[in-house]
């Protein structure tokens, strides 16, 4: 299917004007495909031409004021129009199929009792496989849905809904993208009430109504809370009647931001014991698509290459709320950890690209943008730009914005229009810097001590520009330093040239350890001198400031991509301070980080076991060390789980014998563990098939795809690559969870010849996978477990190849630059 371009868009939005949908739904016609009919109704310059989008099965009708639209008309997903009238009304009836790959109308059958469920998610481009549409984000408009379905299932959509047997009618919208509608429908069960005079509805299969139960007290708390937040910080009620969030299985994204119709991935619906990092994680997600019902959904970017500012707005103002809303007072340090450590990342890789200005051409270039870029470090820029121009003048410039352009469209110029007109003075300087320009500096501090002595007596911060992407970047940070645990020195000061000496520094003994940015205000990779890595183990857990611990860390993952710091140092500074740290993000993040990145990538094969000892002895340490049953000793326990090599207890564990306080009849940890007893071989096919028989749910299932998958053996991996790349059955969640084990086991002989199917089969997926679910195939079954030169020779060549869409392309040369990193890692200690 063709990708709508920029230039067609703006031809299409001069032609057509003041769009209005109401569609017709039919979801009785089998398990494969649904009847959709639209009247599109809407103004247009007399005598030109169009196009509306239509993805369909099978075009039954279509008539343009009255008149048939000739069959030939539809080609490549574009319904041609010609002879437009000053007012026209275009009806359209076609017969759609559901998908399996999470876009458009996706529908999945539950594993525990059958029942199917159906839920739209028309992001970036996928309305057009619901119903025929002008599908541009600047061609909002109103939307009426009538819904036939089965009697007892249960639909949900942007509008409120009312009943007549078997139909249901949705009240018209106020004007939205058509990437926002979204229909949910099955027989889902719900928990309601009602706050500040809007009905809030939460919604979930009907086999996990536990979970629903269970978790909507919490889910409700944050909505509450969010709600209160933004209506007084924006000053704009919510602007879209009822605010429903559906809970729905096999969904790509975390969430998605549909006014009044949010839905979110089940899984978020907790059914075991979670960390408190997971659970700052769903309520922030639950917050930030709440501020999307204003910057998104009220005010609409006009073409998708502004999109990473409805992102990036979001995200930071999901983490200013639940931080500000007493949610969770340390939620900026999750924002570091996790978010920020995925920006960086990207920030590495040569798909890196500005925030702004992207030039997207077409909508699938633009999707492949959606990224820690577009996410992670627009929100630092933002608070970068807070800390330039002040919070009083960011919150009414952002009043400001919302107010003009309310259920209208803007681009990125009109939201810094407003920011000038609060801050009284340009900021094309900023922007330029920091939103036009790709790349992150480098930030480092050279410290020199007077001969025999440990005075310092030059201490310079260092600022180096990325060569492939100059730039003049200002930088307000810290500069702080420790020694057993006692804070020595702490410097704020704004880093406009590539050098300035730290006066704060000189004539005094140097701290042990020291680092910049040590508050994490600026967006940069930190360089830690040599004499602070090596005392890093025994420092680091001393530390008790959470910004610098969370600092500290990013620059060891930055670090280890770079070739500037040993792998092995990052697990001797693992297991020396990570039993003792506090914060559950921390733990969260490094917990994950060092065992499946560090030790399971980076380190060479030979050394992988050993490191593997040593992680678990620390996870153990952890937990002993721990209050029984705290999120703290969960982390800890899933060290241990995912890292020990002791069969014997982990045999107790999978059996429920002396488990951990709290994990008694904990489905996910049982999981957890069996995943690792099978990527031993120490886990049989038939103790996977009797414990998936045990839990049959589509969390027991996707459990189960990856532990088997993980197993090593020759007949195993065979079974795990056709299940990915052969049977066209497996949902999107379901291919990811077996690329995701696939490479974590197996002897390199057996390995080895999946490199170059990976090239041939992967790329052949596009035929029946979308692009948005491609995109996780494809990083996830990368290779780069194996990384050898020969890999690298294998991905290269494949770039070569013409026939390779957006996504897949993007995906390897992400995990490319991840290849290339190791071996470069690997070469150099």
């Amino acid at each position: 299917m063709t990708s709508l371009t920029r230039t067609e868009a703006r031809g299409r939005a001069t032609t057509v004007k003041h769009p209005r949908y109401a569609v017709e739904l039919d979801l009785t016609q089998g398990e494969t495909t649904f009847g959709s009919r639209t009247v599109l109704t809407f103004a247009a310059t007399p005598g030109e031409s169009t196009f509306v989008d239509l993805k369909a099965t099978e075009l039954q009708e279509a008539t343009l004021n009255g008149e048939p639209v000739p069959s030939d008309a539809l080609a490549d997903g574009r319904l041609r129009l010609t002879g437009l009238a000053a007012d026209n009304e275009l009806v359209v009836r076609a017969t759609m199929s559901y998908s399996k790959d999470g876009s458009g109308l996706h529908r999945a059958v539950d594993p525990a009792d059958g029942e199917h469920y159906v839920y739209g998610h028309s992001f970036m481009d996928a309305a057009p496989r619901v119903f025929a549409c002008f599908d541009q984000p600047d061609l909002k408009a109103p939307c009426t849905f009538t819904v036939t379905a089965p009697s007892d299932w249960v639909v949900i959509g942007n509008g409120a809904a009312t009943r007549e047997g078997d139909v249901w009618h949705l009240a018209e919208t106020a004007p939205i993208a058509t990437y926002f509608v979204s229909i949910c429908a099955g027989p889902y069960v719900s928990v309601t009430e009602e706050h500040d005079g809007i009905p809030l509805g939460l919604y979930a299969r009907r086999s996990i109504r536990a979970q629903l139960e269970a978790n909507a007290p919490r889910v409700l708390e944050v909505t509450r809370r969010s709600f209160d937040y933004f209506h007084e910080l924006f000053g704009i009620r919510y602007p879209f009647g009822k605010y429903d969030q559906v809970w729905v299985p096999e969904f790509n994204a975390g969430a998605m931001e549909n006014p009044g119709c949010v839905v979110l991935r089940d899984e978020y619906l907790f059914r075991s014991r979670v960390t408190g990092a997971e659970l700052l994680s769903r309520d922030n997600t639950v917050s930030h698509e709440m501020a999307h019902m204003w910057f998104g959904d009220l005010v609409t970017l006009a073409w998708w290459d502004d999109l990473w500012l409805n992102e990036s707005f979001a995200e930071y103002m999901a983490s200013r709320c639940v931080v500000e809303s007493g949610l969770y007072p340390d939620a900026w340090s999750d924002q570091g950890i996790v978010r920020k450590a995925w920006g960086y990342s990207a920030e590495r890789s040569p798909s890196t690209h500005p925030v702004a200005g992207n030039g997207s051409e077409d909508a699938l270039a633009a999707l492949q943008n959606f990224d820690g870029i577009s996410y992670a470090k627009g929100s630092a820029v933002l608070r970068q730009l807070i800390a330039y121009i002040g919070d009083e003048a960011f919150v009414a410039g952002v009043r400001d914005y919302l107010q003009r352009h309310a259920y209208g469209n803007a681009e990125m110029s009109d939201f810094f229009a407003a920011m000038e007109r609060a801050h009284g003075a340009s900021l094309t300087d900023w922007t330029d810097a920091w939103l036009r320009t790709a790349g992150l500096d480098a930030i480092r501090l050279d410290v020199d001590c007077a001969d025999e002595s440990d005075l310092v007596r030059r201490a310079e911060l260092v600022k180096v520009a990325p060569e492939a992407h100059p730039a003049r970047r200002s930088h307000a940070l810290d500069v702080a330093g420790w020694t057993d645990g006692v804070e020595q020195v702490r410097a704020r000061l704004t880093l406009d040239e590539d050098r300035r000496v730290v006066h704060e520094l000189l004539d005094r003994p140097r701290p042990a350890i020291l680092v910049p940015n040590a508050s994490d205000l600026t967006w940069a990779t930190v360089v830690l001198d040599e004499d602070t890595l090596r005392r890093l183990p025994e420092q680091l857990a001393q530390v008790d400031d959470l910004a610098a611990r969370v600092v500290f860390w990013n620059a060891l993952r930055d670090g280890v991509a770079l070739a500037t710091v040993d792998p092995r140092l990052v697990v001797d500074v693992f297991c020396a301070a990570w039993p003792l740290e506090t914060d559950d993000s921390v733990l969260s993040a490094a917990g994950r980080y060092v065992p499946e990145v560090v030790v399971a990538v980076y380190l060479p094969a030979d050394e992988r076991a050993e490191a593997r000892v040593r992680v678990a002895e620390a996870g153990a340490a952890a937990l002993e060390a721990a209050e029984p049953g705290s999120t703290r000793a969960l982390a800890a326990a899933r060290v241990v789980a995912s890292t020990s090599r002791d069969e014997e207890l982990l045999r107790r564990w999978y059996a429920g014998s002396d488990l951990p306080a709290g994990l008694e009849g904990d489905a996910d940890f049982r999981w957890l563990v069996a995943t690792t007893l099978a990527g031993d071989g120490a886990l049989s096919v038939e103790e996977l098939e009797e414990a998936h028989a045990a839990d049959a749910t589509v969390t027991g299932t996707l459990a189960w795809l990856g532990a088997r998958a993980a197993r090593p053996h020759g007949e195993d991996k065979a079974w795990a690559w056709a299940e990915l790349t052969e049977q066209r059955g497996r949902s999107n969640h379901e291919m990811n969870a077996l690329a995701g084990s696939f490479w974590r086991s197996g002897d390199t002989a057996v390995l080895r010849p999946y490199v170059e199917r990976y090239f041939e089969d992967v790329p052949a997926m596009c035929a029946w996978v979308g692009d948005d679910a491609m995109a996780r195939v494809a990083k996830l079954a990368y290779p780069v477990q194996l990384a050898e030169p020969e890999t690298l020779q294998r991905s290269q060549d494949a770039q070569d190849r013409s026939d390779l869409t957006a996504a897949v392309r993007r995906g390897i040369v992400d995990q490319e630059s991840v290849l290339r990193q190791v071996l470069r890692s690997r070469d150099t200690f």
